[in-house]
């Protein structure tokens, strides 16, 4: 068959979430940091985003990551974060996702039972602990970008709903965070397109009366997830919260979302509700569970904030040759409403 590309992808899964991983094909971007690598992408080569994101190859439901070599030299290899609107700075179930691909197909050696790395993110450095066994990662914990919250309890003005309280933080991205049950929402899987569909309202909303900027890096800005959150309960000791993160265009996260457990840590340990060290266990609408603590308090520009680990586990669902024909008319792929709550561009 002609072709006039061909990428190999390597298919995974945080705790339900989709994090696809491309390993050969194509040739890393230009950038002197996997931050500029990501911007080059985003503003010179955004169809390649949409020939591995958009159908007929992916769906509303796929996150992939590009394996890009490291400019920062502590680190073994780099990531950039494709979803279906944007790029994220930061992933945690993708960081998991790029970690057991990189040790079990053998990209990164395994050092059994625990093999330490360092990986450069668009968002900075991350700390990976990835526990092995038999050849196989049976665990990662990633130690995430520092993390801080921007806005506590402040009031948004959505359409329809009235006056909501919020919290604003950063986690790897900006997320708006919200008491789903002053919502109507317990977290139930039969809820999942009703929150969708008010979480992308919040959102726009949020967007539009809380503009914010990274302290750091100005070019990371602007709210990009709707968390909704039940109340924070002890279970066998532990402080366990249960949440959904809304990614856009309109799909809930599957797992816990480790960007928006380190949001939301970072929002409970700003008003005093959790400490450093504290355990903390975050599951998400279809009951899988991450493990989350805070390893230490650290500033972010004039920013009090955290910088919390994240662990769960990840698995490998198969390894595929992603192809172009030339006369495909669809060479960008394409989207349509009936899965993906409204179409893109």
């Amino acid at each position: 068959m002609k072709s006039s590309r061909n990428i190999t992808v390597v298919g995974c899964h945080a705790e339900g979430e989709v994090g696809r991983v491309v390993t050969g094909g194509v040739l890393p971007p230009p950038g002197d940091s996997v931050f500029a690598m990501q911007q080059y992408l985003m503003n010179h080569d955004d169809g390649f985003r949409k020939f591995l994101l958009y159908e007929p190859r992916g769906g509303a439901f796929v996150h992939t990551n590009l394996i890009v070599p490291a400019c920062d030299p502590a680190a073994e290899a780099g990531f950039i974060i494709m979803e279906p609107t944007d790029y994220p700075p930061m992933s945690g179930s993708n960081s998991m996702c790029v970690a057991t691909v990189l040790l079990e197909t053998g990209m990164v050696a395994m050092t059994e039972p625990e093999t330490r790395m360092v990986l450069e993110t668009p968002g900075g450095l991350i700390e990976v602990v990835a526990e092995c066994r038999d050849g196989r990662c049976e665990r990662v914990t990633t130690q995430n970008v520092p993390c801080y919250a921007s806005h506590l309890d402040v009031a948004v003005e959505v359409e329809g709903l009235g006056t909501l309280s919020a919290d604003i933080a950063y986690g790897g991205a900006f997320f708006v965070i919200v008491d789903a049950q002053a919502l109507g929402f317990q977290l139930t899987r039969d809820e999942a397109r009703e929150c969708v569909e008010i979480g992308e309202r919040i959102k726009a909303a949020t967007v539009e009366q809380y503009p914010v900027v990274h302290p750091e890096n100005p070019d990371i800005h602007t709210v990009t997830f709707t968390e909704l959150t039940l109340p924070v309960v002890e279970e066998d000791g532990v402080k366990t919260g249960r949440n959904t993160v809304v990614v856009s265009p309109g799909k809930l996260d599957r797992s816990p979302c480790g960007t928006g457990t380190s949001a939301r840590l970072a929002a409970l340990h700003a008003k005093g509700e959790i400490g450093v060290g504290e355990t903390y266990l975050s599951r998400s609408i279809i009951d899988t569970e991450f493990g989350a603590s805070i390893v230490r308090e650290q500033t972010i520009g004039q920013e009090r904030g955290i910088v919390p680990n994240i662990s769960g586990r990840a698995w490998i669902t198969g390894i595929t040759q992603m192809s172009l024909d030339p006369q495909d008319p669809f060479p960008e792929g394409y989207t349509l409403s009936d899965t993906w709550y409204r179409a893109l561009d």
